[in-house]
């Protein structure tokens, strides 16, 4: 069976969950390295738990639509040097919403065995309505006839995010916890931070 067919759409969260990572990867240009984070915060809180960088270099060619093959081993990595454990994982990029309904936050979902989603700062398959501008405002992201995500309002008057499940959580469950972490900024503080830290992380090599 191949990893696209063991994704699971269903929600698993019976409660919102405690502790959620965020995961993003930074490239040094005119080279092949790379750097990736992963971050747990406390969903109440925002609080950091825990933070985990790994460095190394890519072996996979940059392909549009098969970014995961470029990233998963090396946020694998990351995820495994983390000293706790989260409830969910939170991607900068798309799960189902994808040419293959297979994206970053599915494949990280299914290896992983742990809920996932992706928020997208721009939009990538299918179409849409703009918003309403308020904050918590959504239309949904569709490709004949079928529901791939939700162009989110996450701050009031300020450009949408796109959000797409990636596996064993629902749409609603992944919206809700994507207004939930962006509480002061559009992007939600997860992977807001793990793009600021493996962008520090890259700098640091370089010195």
């Amino acid at each position: 069976m191949s990893l696209r067919n063991k994704v699971d759409i269903a929600n698993s969260l019976v409660t919102t969950p405690e502790l959620v990572a965020g995961l993003d990867v930074s490239y040094e240009a005119g080279t092949r390295r790379v750097v990736a984070v992963a971050i747990v915060v406390e969903s109440r809180t925002l609080e950091v738990r825990d933070i985990s960088a790994a460095h190394g270099e890519v072996r996979f060619p940059y392909v549009p639509g098969l970014l995961a093959f470029r990233e998963v081993p090396i946020l694998m990595e990351a995820l495994e040097n983390l000293a706790c454990r989260p409830e969910v994982l939170v991607c900068d990029g798309y799960g189902i919403a994808h040419p293959r309904r297979f994206g970053l936050a599915s494949h990280m979902g299914v290896l992983t065995g742990l809920p996932s989603f992706g928020v997208a700062k721009s939009p990538f398959i299918g179409t849409f309505a703009e918003p309403g501008k308020r904050r918590g405002e959504w239309s949904p992201i569709t490709e004949d006839g079928e529901t791939l995500g939700r162009v989110l309002r996450t701050q009031t008057g300020i450009r949408p995010v796109f959000v797409s499940i990636g596996h064993r959580i629902g749409l609603d469950q992944a919206t809700d916890l994507t207004l939930i972490l962006s509480r002061r900024y559009r992007i939600p503080e997860v992977i807001r931070q793990a793009d600021i830290l493996s962008r520090e992380a890259l700098r640091k090599l370089r010195e």
